[in-house]
């Protein structure tokens, strides 16, 4: 019986390179839990987009001939954003995550904003600009149409890179300055206070097509505005899975996770972030395609609370690829898991 070759893919050329490569690093470790099914192999992109297998570099071209599925724990520009999906699609190396467009698609937050929307899913009031705007002149419209706080996030990045919570004009242009730094495009949200909540969903597991997993109540220690990049990283955060909400609200989270996931044609597994407002109800904030799988992620927390170990977790991703692989006549060593 021959091994499985998977190749992860981990690293890149984004702001989230540190994360990516503990995200990889577990992975890494899960598969080496089944040496008799799984060959792993340690494809690292670094930060000048050089790949390399074993710590040699090489042509990916080159590289993903060895491989039979690659399992990408890529974040970020590159990997979350439809570019790595892209070059594997044109190799016809088959891989874990949503596919080329959907990943375009769900990075653009502005864009991820129409189509949650058109699908009935709420979002907060919110503004797009774009490097022709006018700062000034679009704050002074924001002012007068909304009373702060504003929520000021890269339209494409994650990890809640370049985020800001601000109260005044001068926080607004400063906040829109350190959010171009990172994004071309630039979206400014009515900043709603509540109770964050992730919602983690899983195809092909518990004998449903896509299941919402438990929710996870997000509470930032006292000192963070909110569920910064510091505070995702810290290990200070609070995460409390199931979360304390009441059962309306945990299955209105539920329904929109799976609606998010669904509509934005995303692949195998998701992840979406909400706000819960006490009197107004739950608005949807962002999706991420490629999870984070770090000791500290949320995607494993809520799988462990439904019995799915870490390796279980890694298993059945590789799983859901094969099948769609045996689906298409292609061949990925059939007969290892």
């Amino acid at each position: 019986m021959s091994l499985l070759h998977v190749g992860v893919v981990r690293g890149g050329p984004s702001h989230e390179y540190e994360v990516s490569l503990k995200s990889g690093q577990a992975v890494l470790e899960a598969l080496a839990e089944f040496p008799e099914k799984f060959l792993p192999l340690d494809i690292l992109i670094d930060r000048e987009g050089q790949w390399h297998l074993a710590g040699r570099p090489m042509a990916p071209q080159r590289l993903l001939l060895q491989v039979d599925v690659a399992f990408l724990a890529l974040h970020g520009e590159y990997g979350e954003d439809g570019g790595v999906q892209g070059l594997l699609d044109q190799l016809g190396v088959p891989y874990t995550g949503s596919g080329r467009l959907a990943s375009a698609v769900a990075f653009n937050k502005a864009l991820t904003r129409v189509v949650v929307q058109q699908a009935g899913v709420r979002t907060p009031r919110g503004w797009v600009l774009g490097p022709d705007d006018d700062p000034k002149e679009k704050a002074g419209y924001i002012f007068r149409a909304t009373a702060p706080p504003f929520a000021v996030k890269p339209a494409r990045a994650g990890s809640s890179m370049g985020v800001s919570k601000v109260w005044t004009s001068a926080e607004l242009q400063d906040a829109l300055e350190r959010a171009f730094a990172v994004s071309s495009q630039v979206v400014i949200e009515e900043w709603i206070e509540g109770r964050e909540a992730t919602v983690a969903v899983l195809e092909g597991w518990g004998g449903q097509a896509l299941s919402a997993l438990p929710e996870v109540e997000i509470v930032p220690p006292q000192h963070h505005a909110f569920f910064d990049y510091e505070a995702k990283y810290s290990g200070e955060t609070q995460e409390i899975c199931p979360g304390n909400f009441p059962k309306e609200v945990k299955e209105t989270l539920a329904r929109m996770a799976r609606t998010v996931h669904s509509h934005l044609d995303l692949r195998h597994f998701s992840r979406s972030d909400f706000i819960v407002h006490p009197k107004r109800g739950v608005f949807f904030l962002e999706v991420n395609t490629l999870p984070g799988l770090t000791a500290q992620s949320l995607f494993p927390k809520a799988a462990a609370a439904v019995g799915l170990s870490f390796p279980q977790l890694v298993t059945h991703l590789i799983s859901l690829v094969r099948a769609e692989c045996e689906g298409r006549g292609r061949v990925a060593s059939v007969g290892v898991v």
